[in-house]
This record gives structure tokens, C-alpha cells and sequence, in this order.
């Protein structure tokens, strides 16, 4: 037995914890996947998200690993030189909540399961460059998180002010609006409510149309379910901005509208009840009313005030505003219909074209106009449909009959010509609200002074790091805890001397992770956030591999950090990630696996049970990478089971290291080398499941050889093995190293190379044809596989069997699908 060989029990299976403990011992002597930035080979970056380190790895870490290793390691096996490191997203919610619900410091909760998830990731056997992890609560990474912040708050990109915004009341802190789903806190699901606070953005909104555009690059190589989430979510849309004169007001009330052709429709306004406008137009009589409304407005959530289901409420404002087109005198309303960040905060008002105004109306008695045709029949309320325009015309424009689109193009054109609006294109996307009152986060690095205002931390002072506040309550109260660190605060104005503070929120964690990718390129650099050149030579990223929760959140974050760094300077690619891997989620029972719910699956009893290459092969070769696993329905009991088979059968072979196939059993060298070759198309089309299922084939056929044929010295069978090997090396590494050490084989087989495809193995040397007779088989043709229509017509009738089936018939038609079918009708 070898140094490393690994012991047979009783029941003649291998023991998969001590081959774990044994190649883990191997590997970090060998350390086989850290990338050469000098290496003259061609080179890939594979990606995976990074994990939260709040707690130890789950069932969906195992999942999207394993797959994206696959990737990884068929990449270095074809002989590329392969980019694959991993860190960990430490700031942030869901780091801080678990610390505080744990009664500990942020930081020591956080870096004590940072080493534990580091541990179990080794464990796994994934192909990772350790040499470049890092945390983003390092101090050595937030620098440059700092850094980059101010590069865009000099070019405007990074701004502050007071507006309404999402808050949630758990978490006491404030939410982009990207954050919020379904009117819920997207971290712990409490509803969002509105606040009035000076808050720090990133101007995401300058890059809106570019945003939009750049998915039609992306479209062939990200899911369409992705794609489609963000262009919903920029939400281009074509309209006009329309200037309605109000009764006692200097300038005019502008709203935005996606339907100017209903102008004509419009009978009434509506204004935010909780925006600044509201309380600037209501008059004197009515604001008593209004601050009654806004009591009962505030405690409505946003998505409750959206819903199409409930009475409509409001109250007037004591003024009119003059319709451009009717010329009319209509009345202004405040309600909670009409959110304060929407546009101008009000909107015009078409109740025979919009359900809600329809509604509204109804509910205080103002006229319905409709300006578009219904169609025959049509008994509902407000009509949405597209149709004819009708009742659109003054003296100097007249709509009637047009249809939507011309409708709108003439109105536009009408209104910019009277000096009364002009057309505009809006987009749902807003600017990225990203402070945060919270402990755990990078400081935003800007200091107040009363004199100087906004003074950014001169470059040579970063980081500005957290101070510890061992010992206080950093449970979320609605302000920073930072607030207390007075010595922390209180600072000398770098411009001018004087006295200032610091600022006291600090970063969304999804700053840090719209640029970790860059990092990775040059970890350890002190001098710049990232290397340039490295970044021209590895990125963009390949391929990046997560899951659709991020489909708007991060990877739009971090598409806008990329196109604002490129026109900074710092990069020369456009977008991120060329290709986008989403996976599934790992369920049990039809159901989320959850704790309360009972069904909750321990990857940790998992690996313990049926080993590490068992549960990555089960993960793999469930379904398609995209679609969810019910771990109720696999078994990795059977993939151990067949691990074990591969196992003895590497034990099998006799044939000497180097042995020349050539004279093997050649059904088998084909099925080998069709195998490696549909291999490689399967994984770079991301149907891994597959290959694991052509494995198993080969695996079956190879075992059949030996029983049943040649024997285990026939070369084939090695040639075969050593396939499995290689192939299993993507998904079972602990097991494909320990078969290529039977096979007499130096390690590592993750860097044996690809074995070579003799493509003239592919040509299959006959092909099975069937013949049909009136629909029934008569006869079955070996045939070439490139015989011609004709030949093989002519075979099927000479065929002695067809012959006696067509006795006494006329053939009438031969229909002829050479090299595969022939099927014959006859009278």
C-alpha cells in the first residue's frame, strides 16, 4: 500500500473522511489553484458570490459552490489560467443582527464564523486561490472602499440630501428603495414606513439610459429572468412634462405624464399629502384638514397606499390649476395615492383612462371625460386600453381618431410649440440611498465643517476606521451608535483648522460588494484600490455564479460602480460580469427550508453522513443549475454508492501507466472519447446533470468490459478510467485524486489536463436504420452513416422481410429519413 492509500473496510468500501483528511493535507502542500498573474496561458475569472459570514455554511452555499466549481476546475483542466478567489461580505445587517441577537461584538462574532465558514469551504474541496481572500470589514479593504467613494463624490456622483425615504423600523435604519419588496424590509421583512431625513446617494441615475442599453449585450449570456428584473426595474418610460398654472402660485406645477394625449382628460389633480408641495398649496382654510389627513397618511404603508383594492381618501387643497389644453379651471387634491417621490410629487389626474382616478372621482363626485375610444361592449370604469382618441380637441389642436401613438407624438409637439410642456423621458430607477445608522459598516468618509461644509478625509488619512465601543449598546435605536464615540466624532477641520465632526453613518454593505471583484485582482496592494493593468488582464469577470434575490440588488449596484470607475479612468470594460450563472434554491418538501417549518436540512449531519463528494455529486446531478433541488426527492446515499463503485473500479485496472489504447476494445474507446467530447460542450452550456449522467453511462459500460469482455488489463478500460477520473475531478475531487493515485498517477489530477478527443473515434462506423411498412417495424438496416436517400430506399425494399410484407401491394410512397428511417405506404 502507497504512503497515501487510503483503507479498505470490511464491506469493501473506501473510507471517505480519511480520503478527505488525507488530499486536504496534499492539497495545501500542492496548493494547485492559485492563479499566476504572469502566466503567458490564456486566462478566465470565475466568480461566486461571496458568503455573509453569519454563521456556518447552509445547504445553498453547498449548492451554488459546487456548481460553479465545476466551471472552474473544466477551466483549468482545458489549460487556462483560472482566476477563482472568495472572501467574505463581513459589514453590514445580517452580520450585525446575528452579533447583537448573540449578545457579542460585531467584530468578533463575525471574524469567529469567518473562520469557521473558512474551515468548512477547505472541507468542500473547492478550487480557491486562498491567497487573495480578504473580509470587506478589514480595515485594508474598507480604505479603498472609502477611496472610491470620494473619487465619485468629486465628480458628483455621490451626494446628500433631505428627502423622504425608506425606513425600517426593526432595523432602525434607512433602505434603498431597492431594498424594499412588496412594501417589506428585503433583511427582516418588517414593513417600511417614511421618513424626512438628510441621507448620502449615489447618483445611479446618470447611468439609467446606459444601464438600460448595456442588457442587449448581456441578453445571450444572462437569464432572460434577470435581464428582464432590471430593465423593469430602470423602468424607461416615454411621456411629457406638462406646466399646469396654479391659482396663486408664481411658477407652474409640473407633472410628468406617460399619456399627454389624455391632457384633454384630465378633470382634476393630485398632490403627495405627505410632500413639501402639499403643505406649500394648501391655503390657509384647508390646512387643518390637510394635517389631519397626514396623520392618518402616516400610518399607511407605502404599498397599502398603492393598492388598487382600497376606498380612495383625500382631501382638497383650497386651489385650482388651469388645464393647457381644456383651458379649464380644475380642482387640486392631496391623497395618499400619489407618492412624494414620485416625480414632482403629483400627478394629473384622468379618471376615464386610470382605475385609481376613476376611483378618486367616484369618491368626490368630479366628472369623468374619456379620451379614448372603448371598444363595443365595454361596461367597466376606467378604460386602459389603447384605442381612437376621442373628446381631444380645442381650437387649435384636434386628437380625435388618432391613435396612441400619434395621439401623443401630436400632443407633444403641440405643447412644447405653446411654451406648455415638452416631451421627456422618465425612468422608475432612483438614485441609490446608501447610509446607513448603524454600527457595522464603513464610515462614510466625510468630515462637517460649519465653515467649509462637506470636506472629504484627505487620502492619506484612510482609512477612517470604526471605532471599537467594546462595552456599548449598539442595538438600533434610529441613530448611529457612532453618535457617542465623542473622541471618534469630534475632529480639526483638514481645510480650514477649525472644529468639526466626523460623519457618523456609515456604508450599505452593498458599497463593498459593488467592487470586491476588483480586489481580487491585487488583495494585498497598499497603494491603490486595484491594479489597472491586472484588471485589462483578468476582467471582466467570465463567469459569476449566484442567485436571482440579486437580480436587481447587487448586480445592478455593481454594473453602476463599473461604468462610473471606467469614467474615472480606473477601467476599460463596460460591465462586470460577461456571463451570468443563476441558481436555484435547495428546498425540502416542496417548501423553503426553515427552522419553524421543521424541515431544516444541516449541510454539516450531511457531510458527516455521506461525505463531501456524495453531497457536491447529489447537488450537481439533481437538475439544471437554474432549477430548485428538493432534497426530499435525491439521494446521497446513492451517490455514495456509486462513488464507491468508481472507486473499486480504479482499483480494477492491471494495465501499466502510459499503456497505448489502440488496440482496445473499440466500443468502449468510442464511448470514451464521445464522452469527453460531449462533456466539454455540456459544461460550457451549463448542463452539468448531464455529464454527471454520461459519467455514470461510461462508468457502467467500463465495468461491463471488464466483467463481461477483455478483462481490466485491456488498455481501453484504463483509457476509460482515466476518463471518469477527470471527469469526476469537477464534481467528486476527493475521489477523482484518489482513483488517479490508483491509476499509478502523480497528483493532481484537477491539473492532469483534458484527455485528448480522437475525433476518429466520433465517426460512428455504422448506423441503424428502421423500415415501416403501413407504421409497422419490418426490418432494421445497418447502414453507413452517410448513405444517401436513394441507396437506402433501395436496400429497404431489397430487404427479404419487407419483401414479404409488401406481397402482393403497390408501393405508393417511400418516405426516406436517411441514415435513421425508412417508412413505406403501399396500396
Amino acid at each position: 500500500m502507497s504512503e497515501h492509500e487510503t483503507e479498505i473496510d470490511t464491506t469493501g468500501r473506501y473510507d471517505v473522511h480519511a480520503t478527505e483528511q488525507k488530499w486536504r493535507a496534499v492539497w495545501d502542500e500542492l496548493d494547485p489553484f492559485r492563479a499566476d498573474d504572469d502566466s503567458p496561458r490564456e486566462k478566465r475569472y470565475a466568480l461566486t458570490m461571496f458568503p455573509y459570514p453569519s454563521g456556518d455554511l447552509h445547504m445553498g452555499h453547498a449548492e451554488v459552490t459546487a456548481l460553479h466549481d465545476v466551471v472552474a476546475r473544466y477551466w483549468w483542466q482545458r489549460g487556462y489560467e483560472v482566476l477563482n478567489p472568495m472572501g467574505w461580505d463581513s459589514f453590514g445587517l445580517p452580520a450585525e443582527n446575528a452579533a447583537i441577537r448573540n449578545d457579542a461584538h460585531p467584530a468578533d462574532y463575525t471574524y469567529g464564523n469567518i473562520a469557521t465558514q473558512l474551515e468548512s469551504f477547505q472541507r468542500y474541496g473547492v478550487a480557491v486561490d486562498w491567497s487573495r481572500r480578504f473580509n470587506t470589514s478589514d480595515p485594508e479593504y474598507y480604505r479603498w472602499t472609502q477611496w472610491l467613494f470620494l473619487q465619485l463624490h468629486a465628480k458628483g456622483l455621490a451626494y446628500r440630501k433631505n428627502s423622504p425615504v425608506n425606513w425600517c423600523p426593526n432595523d432602525q435604519t434607512v433602505l434603498a428603495n431597492e431594498q424594499v419588496v412588496d412594501g417589506a424590509c428585503e433583511r427582516c421583512g418588517a414593513e417600511v414606513t417614511k421618513r424626512e431625513l438628510t441621507q448620502w446617494y449615489f447618483r445611479t441615475t446618470a447611468y439609467a439610459q446606459e444601464l438600460l442599453d448595456s442588457l442587449d449585450d448581456l441578453q445571450p449570456t444572462w437569464s432572460d429572468k434577470v435581464v428582464n428584473a432590471q430593465r423593469n426595474w430602470i423602468g424607461r418610460s416615454e411621456g411629457a412634462h406638462v406646466d399646469f398654472v396654479v391659482e396663486g402660485r408664481e411658477e407652474p406645477l409640473t407633472v410628468y405624464t406617460t399619456r399627454p394625449d389624455t391632457l384633454f382628460g384630465a378633470t382634476f389633480m393630485v398632490v403627495a399629502a405627505d410632500a413639501p408641495l402639499a403643505a406649500e398649496l394648501v391655503t390657509e382654510e384647508q390646512a387643518g384638514a390637510l394635517e389631519d389627513y397626514l396623520v392618518e397618511v402616516r400610518k399607511e404603508s407605502e404599498i397599502n397606499r398603492l393598492s388598487t383594492d382600497r376606498p380612495k381618501t383625500g382631501v382638497a387643497l383650497g386651489r385650482t390649476a388651469l388645464n393647457p389644453l381644456t383651458g379649464e379651471q380644475i380642482p387640486v387634491y392631496a391623497a395618499d395615492y400619489v407618492l412624494a417621490d414620485y416625480g414632482t410629487g403629483a400627478i394629473m389626474a384622468v379618471p376615464g383612462q386610470d382605475q385609481r382616478d376613476w376611483d378618486f372621482a367616484q369618491a368626490f363626485d368630479l366628472p369623468v371625460v374619456r379620451t379614448v375610444q372603448p371598444p363595443e361592449g365595454f361596461d367597466g370604469e376606467a378604460f386602459t386600453g389603447d384605442g381612437p382618441a376621442i373628446n381631444s380637441a380645442n381650437d387649435e389642436i384636434d386628437l380625435s381618431g388618432m391613435g396612441v401613438a400619434e395621439a401623443k407624438s401630436t400632443a407633444i409637439a403641440y405643447l412644447e410649440r405653446q411654451g406648455l410642456g415638452r416631451g421627456t423621458v422618465n425612468f422608475r430607477l432612483r438614485d441609490w440611498l446608501l447610509s446607513r445608522q448603524r454600527y457595522w459598516g464603513a464610515p462614510i468618509p466625510i468630515i462637517h465643517c460649519p465653515t467649509d461644509g462637506e470636506v472629504p478625509v484627505p487620502a492619506d488619512q484612510l482609512p477612517v476606521e470604526l471605532p471599537e465601543l467594546r462595552g456599548a449598546d449598539l442595538k438600533p435605536k434610529g441613530t448611529s451608535p457612532l453618535g457617542a464615540a465623542t473622541d471618534w466624532v469630534e475632529v480639526t477641520c483638514p481645510t480650514c483648522g477649525g472644529p468639526a465632526t466626523r460623519d457618523t453613518d456609515t456604508m450599505d454593505t452593498f458599497v463593498d460588494s459593488s467592487w470586491y471583484f476588483l480586489r481580487y485582482l491585487s488583495p494585498h496592494d497598499d497603494t491603490q484600490a486595484f491594479d489597472p493593468e491586472l484588471a485589462r488582464a483578468w476582467g471582466p469577470v467570465d463567469l459569476y455564479v449566484g442567485g436571482d434575490e440579486h437580480a436587481v440588488l447587487h448586480l445592478l449596484y455593481s454594473r453602476f460602480f463599473t461604468k462610473a470607475l471606467r469614467d474615472l479612468g480606473l477601467l476599460d470594460w463596460d460591465e462586470p460580469f460577461s456571463a451570468y450563472l443563476s441558481q436555484g434554491k435547495v428546498i425540502n418538501n416542496g417548501r423553503k427550508m426553515s427552522k419553524s417549518l421543521g424541515n431544516g436540512v444541516s449541510l454539516g449531519d450531511q457531510l458527516s453522513e455521506f461525505g463531501v463528494d456524495a453531497v457536491r455529486l447529489t447537488l450537481v446531478f439533481a437538475s439544471p443549475p437554474e432549477d430548485d433541488i428538493d432534497w426530499a426527492d435525491v439521494s446521497p446515499g446513492g451517490s455514495l454508492r456509486f462513488l464507491q463503485r468508481v472507486w473499486r473500479l480504479s482499483g480494477d485496472v492491471t494495465s501499466a501507466p502510459g499503456t497505448s489504447p489502440a488496440d482496445g476494445d473499440v466500443a468502449l474507446r468510442r464511448l470514451t472519447h464521445r464522452t469527453l467530447h460531449d462533456a466539454a460542450t455540456l459544461v460550457e452550456s451549463h448542463r452539468f446533470n448531464v455529464v454527471v449522467a454520461r459519467t455514470m453511462e461510461l462508468v457502467n459500460a467500463t465495468r461491463k468490459t471488464i466483467d463481461t469482455g477483455a478483462g481490466p488489463a485491456d488498455p481501453a478500460v484504463r483509457e476509460a478510467v482515466e476518463a471518469v477520473a477527470v471527469l469526476l475531478s469537477l464534481v467528486a475531487p476527493y475521489t477523482a485524486e484518489e482513483m488517479w493515485e490508483r491509476l499509478g498517477h502523480q497528483p493532481s489530477v484537477a491539473r492532469a489536463g483534458w484527455p485528448e478527443v480522437d475525433e476518429a473515434l466520433l465517426v460512428e462506423e455504422s448506423v441503424t436504420a428502421v423500415v415501416q411498412v403501413q407504421g409497422k417495424v419490418r426490418a432494421r438496416l445497418e447502414v453507413a452513416p452517410d448513405v444517401s436517400e436513394a441507396d437506402l430506399e433501395a436496400a429497404a425494399l431489397a430487404d427479404e422481410a419487407v419483401q414479404r410484407a409488401l406481397e402482393g401491394r403497390t408501393v405508393r410512397k417511400v418516405i426516406v429519413r436517411a441514415p435513421k428511417l425508412v417508412n413505406i405506404v403501399a396500396g
